[in-house]
């Protein structure tokens, strides 16, 4: 690989615990930083594509302190991001040392960042004064001195625990972080009038290489997820132009100019493609085209196999689909967009904790979407993305546990539930407003947005319960009673707002506080998974809504997702199976080789491949897309924490029609692995305790321990063993 990036070579899985040594910055500020670099790489036919939303930057002088008491003295080295200052008990030491004696005894160390281009960065090195999340920072330290010459009292300063990744060594600059990358060629290419296509054998990501390149003139490049795409150089999404001239390289899309070595050049702009159409100038010639696959490095912790090998095809594409759309951030999809998206990254994130576990990246899209104060919008203008994003927290924290997490973002989850609250009506509801984008799903039929929308009320009140955990977590005992004063409130509405006793289901929306006639899917489905209707509604709006063909049907994998997870949450594994089958497998027919945006079983050819009114406007590599990885290891493998952090879980399997199955899922510090056929049942967790559920007509026998029944045909076994255990039933 070309020397052209400086990588990560650490796991990027592994996080920079308290009191590992590492860089440091204010929370949030580098992850703002980062997700404004990858947010800002989009194109649209070679032209520069930014955010339509408020973009917001990190703090540029940051102040970070240290208290320590040192049985001898000590020498610390200082590598720094940025023009810096430094106090040792309040005094100033000369210039911008990078090294620094720390006499025994107690002291107090301050440095002060200003780096107007990068996020302040520190990293310390000593024997036992380190950087790590221990140290406090501040981007404002209130320090000011009066006429008298008296420091001003600091104690209104707010100071915040330092933010890390793991970026472990001082030459490991945070602002120098890039994927890495790795050679790929083209699998077959052949002449097509006046160029060459190359295939790449499936979907990809990364930059292409050129070598032998000799001449001068143009090299005109068409991208494409699809062969018809690439091929069409009026139409395709993402495209670029060189200009070879005097041994030098000109790209015209980023007016950037590089020398040819060795008649050499790699493209600086990534992209997604699968074929890549070359067509150059007569006076120019290229003699191989590769990539540079760029990547995240991640480890498939969970797995999933069974008798069906379709299904495992499609666990298999999804795992990839996620692969590919896990970058620096969790993305919506790599050709067009690749922006973080809130309704995308919820959806990303649990199946991340089925396949990767990897709470850092979670982590850092959860502070990029959030970004600054104050808040001037809803999240990615959506209001339903805001509540996804409150979700997101809350979803975070069982799986992982991280409460320290939690309590440093409560600050911005607070302030911007103020901002939600501002915009609600005399209900007690929201209701789309001036620069609000009401979204709820890309939908083939009319869907009206107008009103109090059942589904947004729904996100709503779950949002209001989170906060309730949420400002418990933090301590914030009287917001905590507040929140729960409002979501009481709200969830008492919602069936005497919505449900219709005609339509046996919640109706879509209210306006002027008269229901509507229209039922559609999304609010039903979230109150059956929210258990927010009676078992009796719930059944209700299985066989009314969810069951119900004559329904607006769904044709996106992101609300396929919920709602194929309501019909497992109702024991309709069998019928979600089929689904799967269906639905995933029909893209798989259609030669899928990564999970696409929408899918329509009802259009043909071409008609795949158009969206937003553009002939190749879809993404064929879409995040959303990737669902059944979640689905089955969630209601199939049957895994869930019933406690933070998987301290208690339960695991409920269910083989849905398959013959056999077996996977692992992945828990904080290890792996819960399950084995099921039609007579046995396998289990073992290398961490925390749960119950097995169990299904049969009679009571089942356990290698260890004995199930209780719990309801006709149900029985439960307690685990608190990280030896495998056996039942027949």
């Amino acid at each position: 690989m070309k020397n052209k990036f400086v990588t990560l070579l650490a796991s990027v899985g592994m996080c920079a615990l308290l009191g590992a040594q590492t860089w440091i910055w204010y929370p949030g500020d580098y992850e703002i930083w980062l997700g404004n670099q990858m947010n800002n790489r989009r194109t649209e036919r070679g032209a520069f594509f930014p955010p339509f939303w408020k973009t917001d930057s990190h703090y540029v002088v940051v102040e970070f302190s240290k208290e320590v008491d040192l049985p001898e003295a000590e020498t610390i080295q200082l590598s720094v991001e940025g023009r810096y200052n430094v106090k040792l008990d309040g005094k100033l030491q000369f210039g911008m040392p990078d090294k620094l004696i720390i006499p025994a005894g107690k002291h107090k160390i301050n440095i002060k960042v200003w780096n107007q281009l990068t996020p302040p960065a520190l990293y310390v090195d000593g024997r036992t004064i380190k950087s790590d999340a221990s140290w406090k920072v501040t981007y404002e330290d209130k320090e000011w001195i009066d006429e008298s010459g008296k420091a001003s009292d600091t104690s209104t300063t707010v100071y915040m625990d330092a933010g890390s990744w793991n970026f472990n060594s001082k030459t490991s600059r945070p602002s120098l972080f890039r994927l890495p990358c790795k050679p790929l060629l083209a699998v077959s290419s052949i002449s097509v009038e006046n160029g060459i296509l190359y295939d790449f054998g499936r979907e990809t990501f990364g930059y292409l290489d050129f070598s032998e390149m000799r001449g001068e003139g143009k090299v005109l490049i068409y991208y494409g997820e699809s062969k018809e795409e690439a091929l069409d150089t009026e139409h395709c999404e993402t495209m670029d132009i060189l200009s070879v001239q005097d041994g030098t390289v000109i790209d015209l899309a980023l007016r950037t100019v590089h020398p040819l070595t060795n008649d050499c050049y790699m493209m600086e702009s990534s992209k997604a493609f699968r074929y890549v159409y070359v067509v150059c100038d007569e006076q120019i010639s290229v003699g191989k085209v590769s990539m540079q696959y760029e990547y995240m490095p991640e480890t498939y912790r969970g797995s999933f196999q069974c008798d069906n090998d379709l299904l495992n095809r499609i666990w298999e594409i999804g795992a990839y689909t996620m692969h590919l759309t896990t970058r620096e951030f969790f993305i919506d999809g790599i050709k067009r967009d690749r922006w973080v998206w809130s309704g995308d990254a919820i959806q990303n994130y649990l199946m991340n904790y089925y396949l990767f576990f990897d709470s850092e990246t979670v982590k850092r899209t959860i502070w990029q979407l959030r970004g600054k104060d104050p808040v001037t919008s809803h999240i990615n203008t959506i209001m339903d993305y805001t509540f996804y994003w409150f979700l997101s927290v809350y979803d975070y924290y069982m799986y992982t546990g991280d409460e320290k997490f939690v309590k440093q973002l409560y600050p911005r989850m607070k302030s911007l539930m103020e901002y939600v609250l501002g915009r609600t009506d005399s209900d007690g509801m929201v209701q789309g407003m001036t620069g609000d984008w009401v979204f709820v799903d890309w939908a083939d039929g009319y869907l009206d947005k107008k009103g109090q929308l059942a589904f947004e009320q729904v996100l709503f009140c779950k949002s209001l319960e989170t906060m309730v955990l949420c400002a418990r977590l933090a301590g914030e005992m009287q917001d905590a009673r507040g929140y729960e004063k409002l979501a009481s409130s709200l969830r008492k509405k919602l069936e005497p707002a919505f449900w219709s006793e005609d339509a046996k289901a919640l109706v879509h929306n209210r306006i002027g506080g008269n229901q509507s006639t229209s039922v559609t899917r999304y609010a039903n489905m979230f109150a059956v998974f929210y258990d927010y209707l009676s078992e009796e509604k719930q059944q209700l709006t299985k066989q009314s809504v969810l069951l119900n063909d004559s329904i607006l049907k769904i044709t996106t994998p992101y609300m396929r997702f919920y709602e194929l997870e309501a019909l497992c949450a109702l024991g309709e594994q069998e019928q979600v199976m089929e689904e799967m089958l269906a639905y995933w497998g029909g893209m798989l027919k259609e030669g899928a080789t990564s999970f696409w945006e929408k899918y329509n079983p009802d259009e043909k050819g071409a008609e795949h491949l158009a969206m937003y009114g553009r002939p190749y406007g879809k993404s064929l590599c879409h995040a959303w897309g990737a669902s059944p990885i979640y689905l089955l290891g969630k209601y199939y493998l049957g895994v869930k924490p019933v406690k933070p952090g998987y301290e208690e879980y339960a695991v409920t399997p269910a083989l849905g029609g398959l013959k056999w199955m077996k996977g692992s899922v992945p828990v904080p510090r290890g792996e819960i692995t399950v084995y099921m056929d039609r007579k046995t049942i396998r289990l073992k967790a290398d961490k925390g305790k749960g119950y097995l559920y169990v299904a049969a007509k009679k009571q089942p026998k356990a290698s260890v321990g004995e199930l209780q029944k719990v309801a006709e045909g149900k029985y439960r076994l307690w685990i608190d063993t990280n030896q495998e255990i056996t039942v027949h039933y």
